[in-house]
């Protein structure tokens, strides 16, 4: 390949960070370099004459009107084309956004400029990392002083209560994850217990990052998450004292969907929600998808989802416009689709009694 060796010297230089930015989806701090600075660093690498981008195709996968205006989504793919010498490397790469607006125009218009440079950012990271490549490392060790990107520590941490409020305030990290796992231990019930766990999660996490970004091999926020799950099973059989949680006092549940006037039973299953998630949006095939829960699937309950079983995958666009409307069932029917139907499919499926025989 013909690059040149101050090109190849700038493509394998690391990203600095700061370059990167940073933006929350659904608790998950994501980083990404933005597209003005992913095309300023192509110009600067291989030369304002040096590169072209083509736009192969684009699609819009849906469109509509929202609470808020007009909302679109589009895909988009790109082919990025280098000159190396007398050689010329090709790059593809896929992009998709959303976006809404005013009018039915500028929501097409933002999404498609959007998917396009999404798709132009994709194509330009397989060079290296000042365009990005750094970013798929989860470690980052391909950016430049990276501990930047991390959050300041607090002097202090705040130890809640399953109802929010404060219960000690500890000024040792490692000191505050040891008292919690104490009240963890101390849950009288399930509820509880992911109530506590709940309060004092972005805690948790932002230790989990500086751990990490100290010592790989430090565990202990993530051995944490082994204490809930021990946790939960005590307390969901306490029947079994071999499952008790350490610390854990014993009580008697009653299962109420059995009784003579019976209470209908709502099952939590993270992992059932996550398998939802990771399916295509059922009204337009789209991806990333969010577990919507039907809910008339179950009578209402105060401050209570229905049971995890009855989810769906809805596009972020589709979930918002689901929780906006009224009616749910009139919702579905304008969409022609049985939801019920498609959360008992998924629920055989993941609990893999899809291929069973009826009894």
């Amino acid at each position: 390949m013909a690059f040149s060796e101050a090109q190849l010297k700038s493509l394998e230089a690391k990203l600095d960070a700061k370059h990167v930015k940073t933006r929350q989806v659904q608790d998950v701090t994501l980083t990404y370099v933005e597209g003005w600075h992913v095309i300023a660093e192509a110009n600067r690498v291989f030369g304002y004459d040096g590169w072209d981008r083509k736009t192969l195709s684009v699609n819009c996968v849906w469109s509509g009107r929202t609470d808020k205006g007009y909302a679109a989504a589009y895909s988009a793919k790109v082919r990025i084309s280098v000159r190396a010498g007398a050689e010329r490397v090709l790059r593809e790469g896929w992009g998709s956004s959303e976006a809404r607006g005013a009018t039915t125009g500028e929501a097409h218009e933002l999404a498609l400029k959007s998917a396009e440079t999404d798709a132009t950012k994709r194509a330009l990271a397989t060079f290296g990392n000042p365009f990005g490549l750094a970013l798929y490392d989860r470690e980052l060790n391909g950016v430049r002083n990276r501990k930047a990107l991390v959050p300041e520590m607090p002097n202090t941490w705040t130890l809640l209560s399953a109802t929010g409020q404060l219960q000690k305030t500890l000024d040792n990290p490692k000191v505050f994850l040891a008292q919690l796992r104490e009240a963890m231990s101390k849950a009288p019930t399930i509820e509880d217990l992911f109530a506590v766990w709940e309060q004092n999660l972005p805690s948790v996490r932002l230790i989990n990052k500086h751990l990490r970004s100290t010592s790989r091999k430090d565990t202990s926020a993530q051995d944490l998450v082994v204490h809930l799950r021990s946790c939960a099973v005590a307390l969901a059989a306490p029947q079994d004292p071999s499952t008790a949680c350490e610390g854990a006092p014993t009580q008697v549940k009653i299962d109420k969907s059995v009784l003579a006037i019976s209470e209908p039973k709502r099952v939590r299953s993270k992992e059932h929600l996550r398998y939802v998630a990771q399916q295509p949006c059922v009204v337009c095939g789209r991806t990333p998808s969010h577990a919507h829960h039907v809910r008339f699937a179950q009578p209402r309950g105060l401050g209570l989802k229905v049971s995890d079983e009855f989810t769906v995958p809805l596009c972020a666009i589709h979930h918002s416009d689901n929780h906006t409307t009224g009616d749910e069932k009139a919702w579905w029917a304008k969409h022609t689709i049985d939801p019920l139907q498609v959360a008992r499919k998924l629920w055989l499926e993941r609990t893999g009694q899809a291929n069973q025989p009826p009894i």
